[in-house]
């Protein structure tokens, strides 16, 4: 007898198991982390020009190329000319001339502007006064105003300022100190991490919870930023820079997104021209070395700055070191590539010496003419781009927002290594005000404080309108201490920041 199955009537369904692509979480990033911090933070610092930043941020940025004088340099030039690039010292003077023949009326406009807005601010004024005190109204204008609170005794403070001072105090005191006088806190519990989340099923105040070593409140990241003045600061305008005549840099003009030619062997062994970011170019011209200077780029790697500032043939020594000896290979390599009979006229001839060590142990202080300062920061187009080497890796985490506190630390060691008179020039390659202004800012604090340093800050931004044609810069008034390139689709070069102090 064939017994017959029913099928339809019983439906079997198959459960996926943990491991089917359907259960799997997308791994995220570091890229992607760093996409996201971004755009919390950047948002918040360029409002809705964020939107256009970020694109540039994610296309591919735009060069520059040093051509090598120790090349065949003419036909080099010639070779990226026919290829449509534009040497940048003819648009530095083209813009340089241009400002010279504005500056007397600028100077004109800001002073009528001023005048007026004086103007206004005067009439507004009397307006207010008016309608708060009518000329028909006889009123007695009080020569101090107090105000009283009613649970206030008067009878135990000598004058009303000292009551009303004291109601301020106490209203200005943090959260945390009025739940420390008011309030007793169990500290002894501490969560063992080993034991799994058990821990937490007892309330215990955010703030109080230990056991994570590696722990670091993401708001400490933004705690360098300062914009009180609290020691003797001088700001004093850089009215030119000197363009180095040996210097040929090549770009192309605004909109034009063409590649430049690859590096090619020359007839004396080297290679014919360094490609480099853009920006890169500014804080060793900024820097303004001078023949015969002492110089040092005290976080070298991989070279390009330190290469541009021995094309000058200014130094009289120049002294390029990092921290890492991978890193300080690359310097060397470079150098050898570019830089013809370099062991014999450069390093034997101490002309050029290249060392490792660790910016914060240098120590050879009021040594030298000029310091440039790339210091280590997040990389804000490379963090975006390579997953590879990431500060946004989340056992980084840590590293990342110390990151402030170890940059102002390089920058206040390397102030201390410029002679009286000399300049130093910090830079990073990151959008945060807080690595930027704020780390220039926790350095010249600290060095008063702790040695009695002053330093003058140079604004720059009469400098920059030399480089507007090629760069996008941040408004001047959007910023304390120093100039900021901003990655833009036209001009995609940076970031880049750059600040300059001579020691008093």
């Amino acid at each position: 007898m064939l017994k017959i199955w029913n099928f339809a009537s019983s439906q079997i369904r198959f459960k996926h198991t943990k491991v089917h692509w359907s259960k799997l979480q997308k791994k995220v990033t570091a890229t992607k982390r760093a996409l996201d911090h971004f755009d919390d933070f950047y948002s918040t610092v360029f409002g809705n020009r964020w939107k256009s930043i970020r694109v540039a941020l994610l296309s591919q940025h735009k060069y520059v190329a040093l051509v090598n004088i120790f090349g065949d340099s003419e036909n080099t030039c010639k070779a990226l000319e026919l290829q449509g690039a534009i040497n940048v010292r003819s648009l530095f003077n083209l813009a340089q001339e241009r400002l010279k023949n504005n500056i007397n009326e600028d100077v004109k406009n800001q002073i009528n502007l001023d005048n007026t807005l004086a103007a206004i601010i005067k009439k507004q004024e009397s307006k207010e006064i008016e309608s708060m005190y009518p000329e028909d109204a006889h009123v007695n204008l009080p020569e101090k105003i107090f105000y009283k609170r009613d649970d206030i005794k008067e009878a135990s403070y000598s004058t009303k300022d000292e009551a009303i001072l004291e109601d301020i105090t106490e209203f200005k005191k943090p959260l945390e100190q009025k739940i420390e006088e008011n309030y007793q806190i169990d500290e002894s519990r501490v969560i063992d991490f080993t034991q799994g989340s058990a821990g937490l099923h007892n309330f215990i105040p955010a703030t109080q919870i230990k056991g994570m070593e590696n722990w670091v409140l993401e708001s400490d990241h933004y705690k360098y930023y300062s914009t009180n003045s609290d020691f003797p600061l001088e700001i004093q305008m850089e009215n030119e820079i000197n363009f180095p005549e040996t210097l040929s840099l090549y770009t192309y003009e605004k909109g034009n997104c063409s590649t430049f030619i690859p590096p090619y062997n020359c007839e004396t062994g080297v290679l014919s021209h360094f490609l480099m970011d853009g920006s890169s170019i500014l804080p060793p011209l900024v820097l303004d070395i001078k023949h015969g200077d002492k110089v040092l780029d005290a976080c070298a790697a991989p070279g390009g700055k330190s290469l541009l500032m021995l094309q000058t043939l200014y130094p009289e020594v120049l002294v390029c070191n990092d921290v890492q000896k991978s890193r300080v290979g690359r310097i060397y390599e470079v150098m050898n590539q570019y830089i013809f009979d370099f062991e014999e006229k450069w390093i034997n001839q101490n002309r050029c010496i290249i060392q490792n060590y660790n910016a914060l142990a240098l120590d050879e202080y009021e040594k030298y003419d000029k310091v440039l300062v790339d210091v280590p920061c997040t990389t804000d187009r490379h963090s975006l781009a390579e997953d590879d080497n990431n500060i946004f890796k989340p056992g980084r985490i840590k590293e990342r927002l110390k990151i402030p506190e170890l940059q102002s630390r390089i920058l206040a060691n390397c102030l201390r290594l410029v002679k009286p008179g000399g300049s130093l020039v910090y830079s990073t390659c990151s959008l945060s005000p807080v690595q930027n202004d704020g780390v220039v800012h926790m350095a010249l604090q600290n060095l008063f404080v702790e040695h009695g340093l002053t330093f003058i800050v140079k604004d720059l931004s009469l400098v920059v309108k030399c480089f507007q044609d090629i760069f996008k810069f941040e408004n001047s008034k959007n910023l304390k201490y120093g100039q900021l390139v901003l990655p833009y689709l036209p001009a995609n070069f940076g970031p880049m920041y750059f600040c300059k102090m001579t020691r008093i």
